[in-house]
């Protein structure tokens, strides 16, 4: 057994326990009342970008465990703040939901996995100090959602956490394994206008589905062999926003049992902004899969990976306030498998930046097999690249040249836009050649 499979099989035994006594325990939230309305900061459209009152302060809020009243209850959620916040950069924020019998300390640090590299499911260190974390404390380890009290929780995190810091309110996120993903679905049905875009990873309908009308951005990631919470289950709680977002319906193909791949699906036909992604894998009630072995793995799976990419893609395209403090120029030439994009970052700001990272997303399709004159990771993707000892250092107006060799399958197309140290770059490209 992995040491993931051991740490939640207890968790597990719980699910199979409550499923089999057909849900009483977890259907308490399936049929809850309306929820409180999240106050007019919070329930901003999920399309209406708007600054949130933290923007601009000296923030109270730091990284750390923090205890809010919500429904008359004590309830703890622990906040990753980024390394060198800006009070006046709006940021992305995701919510990451723990397993049954899981706790808000495994999402934040990891530990279930790996320490560190599986913080908030693998997304901390892909966003690079991009993003705001949660993760919320589930009462007795778990989202049954009696009442709705935690989806109303949730609208108190909110709250709390955009009173005092600066977010970006079209770049709300929730996602969760298990458990999690059930809440993570509960948001989907009754705050369709306040996340978004959810990721449901293993989840099945536990958290109550209040709403469930509106359409919202979807990723499901389930397991072929999944004993705990069926791959069916999962089908069906896609199938809901396969309606809701108006995409054409189909029946997406799956690897193969025995495979040990996976599959990524994106539908056809989807309202605009609505997409939904359909990953499926073979293996069983597990977190963090990966290709060609059985069980967990923090470094191998491409779960985190795909999430980030599904988020990212949300992106929004209006700059910090100020004129951007970077400028790429990227030029592409391609050949019938393979390309270069060589790669001119250029500090357009007032102050030296010491050390950087650029991040960028590649279609799909295009995989790094070489790079200079930085480190890149991961292969595909959401890709950043790091500083090497030569050049960390980019002096007010100079420049900096990188580039990397990729293989495609058809794509040749850049990435269009480029992040450095989490801001937005101005950005000029060249067409393939």
């Amino acid at each position: 057994m992995t040491r993931t499979g051991s740490l939640l099989w207890s968790a597990v035994i719980a699910v199979v326990v409550v499923l089999s006594m057909g849900g009483t325990a977890l259907g308490r939230g399936q049929g809850e009342s309306t929820p409180r309305t999240v106050s007019a900061m919070a329930a901003a459209s999920a399309g209406a970008a708007a600054p949130t009152a933290g923007c601009g302060k000296a923030p109270a809020l730091t990284s750390g465990t923090h205890t809010i009243q919500s429904g008359g209850k004590n309830r703890n959620f622990i906040l990753r703040v980024p390394d060198g916040y800006d009070r006046n950069r709006a940021y992305r924020l995701v919510f990451g939901f723990h397993w049954l019998g899981g706790t808000s300390t495994d999402v934040a640090t990891g530990r279930t996995v790996e320490t560190g590299s599986w913080a908030y499911y693998g997304l901390q260190r892909l966003a690079n100090n991009s993003t705001i974390f949660v993760a919320p404390q589930g009462l007795d380890n778990g989202w049954a959602n009696a009442g709705g009290e935690d989806v109303t929780f949730v609208d108190d995190m909110i709250r709390r956490i955009e009173t005092d810091l600066c977010v970006d309110t079209t770049q709300r996120f929730a996602l969760g394994f298990s458990y999690g993903a059930a809440m993570s679905y509960a948001l989907a049905c009754s705050r369709a206008t306040v996340f978004r875009a959810v990721a449901v990873q293993s989840g099945g309908q536990l958290s109550g589905c209040s709403g469930g009308t509106q359409p919202i951005a979807y990723l499901g990631v389930h397991g072929l062999r999944d004993n705990v919470l069926g791959i069916s289950g999962g089908r069906a709680l896609r199938d809901r926003f396969v309606r809701n977002n108006g995409c054409t319906a189909q029946n997406p193909t799956e690897p193969a049992q025995g495979s040990l791949t996976h599959r990524v699906t994106t539908y056809s036909g989807c309202s605009a902004g609505h997409p939904v992604t359909w990953a499926a894998f073979d293996e069983g009630h597990i977190a963090a899969p990966q290709d060609g072995a059985a069980g967990d793995s923090g470094s191998r799976t491409w779960v985190p990976q795909e999430v980030w990419k599904f988020f990212t893609q949300f992106q929004t395209s209006n700059p910090p306030p100020g004129p951007a403090t970077c400028r790429v120029t990227s030029t592409v030439s391609a050949w019938n498998t393979g390309l270069t994009s060589n790669i001119t970052l250029t500090n357009t700001g007032t102050t030296v930046i010491d050390g950087w990272s650029l991040a960028f997303t590649l279609p799909d399709g295009q995989t790094v097999t070489s790079g200079w004159n930085a480190d890149y990771s991961p292969a595909s993707g959401r890709v950043t690249a790091r500083n090497v000892a030569h050049n960390a250092t980019i002096a007010p107006g100079a420049s900096v040249g990188i580039g990397f060799q990729s293989a495609h399958t058809g794509n040749t197309a850049p990435p269009s836009s480029y992040t450095l140290n989490g801001t937005a770059c101005a950005t000029t490209a060249t067409a393939p050649k």
